[in-house]
């Protein structure tokens, strides 16, 4: 395919509370045996794109291991070519180290690429693309630049940290602006660019010299004037991950087998590092309903309409409702949580009690012991 993929980290303006300390929105886990930069990649990779650019901002260890080489991802080994490219700035958050000033300072990489066209997608939202398709349609329609949104009529209280497209009548894009929550009617944008990778570079250095704090997003919307922007829109499951309810309420969807087809399908697979563990060993006084459950756990106890990471023991008398539970957690015996995001190896075994409300689901922190 005549695309160069990049997986663009998420902007100053999105911080995922606990997860986001000790990884990128990337590397979290998700559905239990998934990480959220499998699904980008996939994409990439069913539609036929072998050289694909991972950006990564800060923290990297825990995405690098699991990206390696790239082979769990399909890509073809003679040409193809999976590359980790790093923010040279010096911040975590600062208002410099933008995706335009990563792209600035590895500009020669991008050049260097022969392929004539650049696909852009974020590594913090889960969806499913056919970019080969949306390419061809970009070529056919002879725009500059095209955007791919979602529809969505929740915006009033969710999406609060993504981009909105104002489009016209044609599905012209007139400009981006942030979601304020101030209409529930709006078109997301999914922060998923296809461009030609000349129009790309011109880009880059144009909002370098105009801004350093500007994004792509901003002088995508600034170009908008000048240039034939368009937006495609998007069909099938969407979900974007830029707090921790949202990280939550994307897992808690996908329990539903039904909204979970709409984003896995047999032809189009989504590719992840395998883990080679026993299956989940299942005792007497396990009671599961309606849940997600990863290989390599040891259930004793109940759980109820929950997400359970690989290698997970629930003890006798345990209830786990409503729950993101990561890899390797230990949950004591005659323990009960509800609504709770558990990230990897916190043990609770001495408080019995921990409930929060679906809509501002409780964090225990990674190693935590409660």
């Amino acid at each position: 395919m005549k695309a160069l993929g990049i997986v663009n980290f998420s902007g100053n303006h999105i911080w995922v509370k606990g997860l986001e300390e000790y990884r990128p929105i990337g590397a979290f886990s998700f559905l239990g045996r998934y990480r959220v930069i499998d699904f980008p990649i996939s994409n990439m990779s069913n539609s036929g794109i072998d050289r694909i650019q991972v950006y990564v901002r800060r923290k990297p260890r825990s995405l690098v291991e699991h990206l390696g080489t790239g082979r769990h991802y399909n890509i073809n080994s003679k040409r193809g070519k999976l590359h980790i490219l790093f923010s040279e700035s010096k911040g975590d958050n600062d208002l410099y180290n933008t995706d335009i000033a990563a792209f600035s300072a590895n500009l020669d990489s991008i050049e260097r690429s022969h392929n004539p066209y650049v696909v852009i997608a974020p590594s913090y939202m889960v969806y499913s693309a056919d970019f080969n398709a949306l390419l061809e349609n970009h070529i056919e329609s002879e725009a500059d630049i095209t955007l791919l949104y979602h529809s969505v009529d929740n915006a009033k209280d969710a999406f609060l940290n993504c981009n909105t497209l104002n489009l016209n009548r044609q599905k012209g894009v007139l400009s981006l602006e942030q979601n304020r929550g101030n209409a529930k009617n709006r078109n997301i944008f999914m922060d998923t660019y296809i461009m030609k990778k000349d129009l790309f570079i011109d880009l880059i250095k144009k909002a370098k010299n105009l801004s350093s704090m500007y994004t792509l997003a901003d002088i995508v919307n600034t170009a908008c004037e000048e240039l034939d922007v368009r937006g495609i829109s998007h069909r099938g499951y969407f979900a974007s991950i830029t707090d921790l309810e949202s990280f939550y309420n994307a897992n808690m969807d996908l329990i539903d087998f039904k909204r979970a087809t709409s984003l896995f399908d047999d032809e189009w697979p989504v590719y992840t590092r395998t883990n080679d563990s026993c299956p989940t060993q299942y005792f007497e006084t396990a009671d599961v309903k309606g849940s997600v459950v990863s290989n390599g756990c040891l259930i004793e106890g109940t759980l109820e309409n929950s997400v359970i990471g690989r290698g997970c023991i629930i003890k006798k008398g345990a209830v786990v409702k409503n729950s993101v539970v990561l890899p390797g957690v230990t949950i004591g015996q005659n323990v009960t949580i509800d609504c709770q995001v558990v990230d990897k190896n916190a043990r609770i075994i001495h408080a019995k009690e921990i409930i929060a409300e679906p809509s501002n689901p409780g964090y225990i922190r990674r190693e935590d012991t409660i």
